[in-house]
């Protein structure tokens, strides 16, 4: 097993060529600016990102965001988000707002996000793949002359077809309008929708506003079925027992499933599952004791 080592400020110097390259991304043509060229390049691109962001996501015709787009998300034309024109210095009036790609050679003329099918490109009805067709308008198959564009029936994980979806372009107001996250102001280059690490789920999975949402009071409180998630079933579980048994465990239980102030939803829930984890293998435990205090001879 081989050992990397650093010599002193090893460390430094690869956190400031990290911090370069998201600030940077491509602009530099793979050539690093000079510290000069860098501090001028910083002082004229971060008050544009820091005003001017624009959020990237693949929303479903229900509204939730099923996919938040990052530097590196890869568009229909196979090159990555990063790859497009993601800064302006004034906010385009035209809506949808068109994020060309700046790879010469490339026909992309607005970044759109095309989802996978575990690894692999999806396919048309005309049963080749997402990358056989051209990038440019009309997304015509390379592969084949009786497709008339790109056009999947590929059914996303929230149960809409991929071509209900839409790549929407949004600025900062406008999705606060929703009420959509927006996350904290940051200079790093072409961070699309990407606003915190439940971003990297899929909208079906995130318990924020540009997800599902979280589970309502009501939903919590309807009885116990077959088909309930895990996480309800530990909570409505321990909510149940904490109301039946008005023991000192019962307290404990019934402020146990109060919600603490600076736990989110999936926090919450997952500390509910595990305490529910403990109390079936007491009850295992406690079993196992009274089975074998049963079965000794008097």
């Amino acid at each position: 097993m081989e050992r990397l080592t650093l010599p002193p400020g090893g460390v430094a110097a690869v956190d400031e060529y990290v911090e370069y390259r998201r600030i940077v991304g491509e602009d530099d043509g793979g050539k690093l600016f000079t510290p000069e060229e860098y501090e001028e390049y910083k002082r004229k691109v971060l008050p544009m990102r820091l005003q001017n962001r624009l959020y990237v996501s693949w929303r479903s015709p229900t509204g939730m965001d099923c996919k938040l787009v990052g530097p590196e998300t890869l568009c229909f034309c196979t090159h990555r988000y990063k790859q497009h024109k993601t800064d302006f210095e004034t906010i385009p009036q035209q809506r949808p707002i068109s994020l060309p790609c700046r790879v010469p050679g490339c026909q992309c003329r607005a970044y759109l996000y095309i989802p996978l099918n575990g690894t692999q490109p999806i396919r048309c009805r005309c049963k080749h793949f997402a990358d056989q067709h051209n990038a440019g308008p009309g997304f015509m198959c390379t592969a084949c002359s009786k497709c008339s564009g790109f056009h999947s029936s590929f059914t996303c994980a929230c149960g809409q077809p991929a071509y209900t979806h839409d790549t929407v372009v949004e600025t900062k107001q406008e999705r606060l309008a929703q009420r959509k996250p927006v996350g904290q102001d940051v200079p790093y280059a072409a961070m699309g929708g990407l606003t915190g690490f439940s971003s990297l789920a899929e909208g079906y999975m995130r318990l924020d506003d540009s997800g599902i949402g979280a589970p309502s009071a009501e939903f919590l409180d309807s009885p116990v079925t077959a088909v309930d998630h895990m996480f309800v079933k530990a909570f409505q579980a321990s909510s149940s027992s904490s109301q039946t048994k008005p023991t000192d465990e019962g307290t404990s239980s019934q402020v146990s499933s109060l919600r603490r102030s600076e736990e989110d939803d999936m926090a919450f829930f997952e500390r509910r599952y595990q305490e529910r984890i403990k109390l079936e293998k007491a009850a295992k435990q406690k079993g196992k004791a009274s089975l074998s205090s049963t079965a000794k001879p008097s």
